[in-house]
């Protein structure tokens, strides 16, 4: 059974979402990495890129698939995490403590139309 937490909001497409005031840290779901396997890389936007909800801003490579990864809110990205370039199996130790992104939200009512983890749990099994 896939680890997932509460408190975090989920997109149907495997996306995790932390709320840090205007910022969204986000990240890829325990289900997301364990389906695909070992991943080997992770294609990152820039800092200062803008993508809009359900736009994919990267994505992730396994021995077994890629898999893009989709914003789950529109905004700014202010931030990547870097360290992923050199170690994408960061993702599949932790997948909660490795976000991939934050983005500044332009509109903070689209975390209304993501999943709490009970939801969550539902679609990832």
């Amino acid at each position: 059974m896939s680890k997932i937490i509460e408190g975090l909001l989920y997109s149907e497409s495997h996306e995790w979402v932390k709320v840090d005031g205007d910022v969204a840290v986000i990240g890829v779901s325990d289900f997301a990495q364990s389906e695909m396997g070992d991943i080997t890389y992770v294609d990152l936007p820039e800092e200062g890129d803008e993508f809009s909800k359900d736009e994919d801003f990267g994505a992730l490579e396994s021995v077994k698939a890629s898999s893009e990864l989709y914003s789950p809110v529109s905004g700014k990205v202010v931030a990547v995490n870097a360290e992923l370039e050199d170690a994408p199996e960061l993702i599949n130790a932790d997948p909660y403590a490795n976000w991939i992104i934050k983005i500044e939200m332009s509109d903070k009512a689209e975390l209304d139309t993501l999943l709490n983890a009970a939801a969550y749990a539902e679609i990832a099994k």
